[in-house]
This record gives C-alpha cells, structure tokens and sequence, in this order.
C-alpha cells in the first residue's frame, strides 16, 4: 500500500457540516489511550468539540470515558442507530486488541459493549465492529493494541487477538475509500491522536485531501523517522560512546534501548506540552508503537539484536572523531592573537581600495605585508 492510500475520489463525498465520532474502547485494553488523550493541546479535544478550531465541521464525540451521559441505554443510542443505519456520516474508533471469537468453543466471549435489547445477551465487540465498520465513513485505530494486537496479542495468549486491520481485512475501505487508520502507541502520544484525527476532520469537511499512510497505515509524518534520528542523544552514538547505567545521558543502545530500528517521533515531539518522551528523560524505547511489541523487543532491558555488533563496529570511528573534534575543540575556545588594547593594529586589515589619483607607497605596503607574516 502506497503513501497515498484512501486518496479522495475513491469513496462517499466530503463536506461534511457535521459528524459524530462513536468510540468503542471494549477491545482489549486498559482505556489508557482515552486517559492520554484527554493531555492533548494541540489541539485539545475540547477545543475541535466546541468548534474552536477552523474548518472542522462540527464534532460529537461518543466515548464512554468522556461521556456526560448517565451511561446505559442513554450512552448506547448512537451506537444503535448507527447499526440501523440512521446516524451518519461518522468515524469509527476503535480502541483494544480485538480477539477471536471463531476460537471459543460452545457459549462465552471475550469482550463485550452493551446487551441485545431481545435476548439480553451480551453483544461483543467483533459483532460492534461487523455492523459498524461498513457503514463508518473512516475507522481508525487508537493505540498499539488496536493497531497491531499489542501486549494481549502476545505469543501464549489465549483470546487470538489482533489488530483492527488483520480482523478486518488490509484491503478494508471506509465509505470515504479510506484504510484502518492506525496511531499505534502505548498509549498513543495526545497529539499524535488528535493532529490525526484533524486532518481526518478536514477531510470529511472537504478543506484537505486524505493522509498519507505507510504501510502499515500509520501516518507518515509522525512515524515516518526512528527515535533515533530524533533523539538528542544520538550524537553519543555516531561517537561510539554508550551508556552503562540509567543514570548516564549518553546513547542507552547497549543498556536495553531501541530506539534506532523504532518509527516514532516522540523524542522530537515530546509527551505533555512537549516535555518528555521516553530517551529524553532516561527511559529506554521498547518499541511500543511498533507492529511487532511487545515479543519482538523483549526481554526489555537487554542489549537488542545487533546491538553489540553496531556498537563494535562505530567504536573505531567515534574514537577517531571524538579525538579529531576534541582538537578542533580547543582550537575554536581561543580569541583571535589581535584581540588587545595596545595602540597598533593587528588584525591584519590592509584595504586593497585607494581613492582615485592616489596610491600607498610601496614601502608601506610591504611593511604591513611583513607585520601580517609576523602575526601570523
């Protein structure tokens, strides 16, 4: 899938003056994506609901963190008439891994969001997500778990879970031609979430065309770089020069960090009001927003794979150019010879420019060619 996936043209009309966003987060999770995204300034979730922020169209947001509902049936209504198919356009989000229902034997489920009105049984979230995806005019993910499976999609689990995207199908589209939308992350970064959603806003308001997706449908312009290329500890690196403790601020690639292999741009972006991110405050990257976490980067304090190779082979090299720019170091942290307060001058300033009809002797000029050499 190419960087222009669910390119306008392909799906349902925008221009949208109003849309509802029905967020399920009965997947399996711990609602931590809904608790970070409530730290988000820019925008805030409060600004794009009370339409402070241009050119979106207005926003109703259904999640049952964020709910003034008393919850119950009063919550579930828009949900409902989604699945009837009388409320649209709106955005589905999905938060948590979602597990496999096919693998249950006999009655029981893993998961699930409200009751059958006639029968009083549970509804579960895979039979949410069959009625509502198709209808949805986008659907995007919220976090690692719903992304990629994350930690309950563990080798040895035994719910079967996995992302929106394998549940649903790689070759799914929305009514608008879109992909599953993902913003992995554990939990997402706020403002990851929410500059997503606003473009996704734009969109549906007709003022943007669709985002461009990797592919493996996150956001190009947020995972399209490692931790490493924006962490400012990654000069340590280049100069072969490693962490052996957490309490050390230089590259922590040999005590357990995997920053250089991970698509992530918190280093740069920071956390809350862009303070934090995990390397900026001595955190190791494990990799969370990555399809492969948590099997792939564990155990989590271990040097990773390749680590010791790479750290060998730029041992050389940044000795040499520790040593190179340490001489060139000092050589910079002097002032000039001709920074005094005598009465000659000594910077070597001799104008080539005369005034017409007149000329410096030749006398003169070799004399200040011969102070020049000896300053030199």
């Amino acid at each position: 899938m190419s960087g222009d996936n669910g390119s306008a043209g392909t799906g349902e009309a925008t221009g949208f003056d109003e849309i509802d966003i029905l967020w399920i987060s009965e997947g399996m999770s711990c609602d931590g994506d809904t608790v970070s995204l409530t730290a988000a300034d820019r925008p805030a979730l409060e600004d794009v609901l009370l339409g402070l922020v241009p050119g979106l169209p207005k926003v109703n947001l259904h999640n049952k963190v964020l709910s003034p509902t008393l919850g119950g049936e009063e919550f579930l209504a828009p949900f409902r008439a989604a699945v009837r198919g009388e409320l649209e356009p709106f955005v589905l989000v999905i938060e948590g891994s979602v597990p496999n229902q096919n693998i249950i034997e006999g009655d029981g489920y893993w998961t699930s969001f409200g009751n059958d009105p006639e029968t009083g049984e549970p509804l579960t979230l895979n039979w949410w997500i069959d009625r509502l995806a198709p209808k949805a005019w986008a659907v995007m993910t919220a976090g690692t778990c719903a992304a990629y499976g994350g930690i309950h999609a563990m080798a040895g689990n035994p719910t079967g879970c996995m992302g929106l995207a394998d549940y649903l199908g790689w070759d799914f589209r929305s009514r608008a031609g879109l992909p599953v939308v993902n913003v992995p992350g554990c939990p997402i970064q706020p403002e990851n979430f929410m500059e997503t959603l606003g473009w996704m806003l734009q969109h549906a308001a007709g003022t943007a065309p669709a985002p461009p997706l990797d592919h493996m449908l996150r956001p190009q312009w947020l995972f399209g770089r490692t931790v490493h290329e924006g962490c400012d500890r990654a000069a340590y690196y280049e100069q072969g020069d490693f962490a052996m403790d957490y309490n050390s601020p230089k590259c922590q690639v040999k005590i357990g960090c995997w920053g250089p292999v991970v698509n992530c741009d918190v280093p740069k972006r920071g956390w809350m009001a862009g303070v934090g991110g995990c390397p900026n405050v001595g955190g190791i990257c494990i990799g969370c927003t990555m399809p492969g976490f948590p099997d792939a980067f564990m155990p989590f304090m271990d040097e990773p794979t390749g680590g010791a190779l790479s750290a060998t082979l730029i041992k050389p090299y940044g000795a040499l150019v520790r040593r190179l720019r340490g001489i060139t170091n000092t050589a910079v942290n002097r002032e000039p010879k001709w920074h005094h307060n005598g009465p000659d001058l000594t910077s070597g300033y001799d104008p080539t420019w005369r005034s017409r009809g007149t000329h410096a002797p030749r006398k003169t000029r070799a004399t200040t060619r011969t102070k020049r050499r000896e300053l030199t």
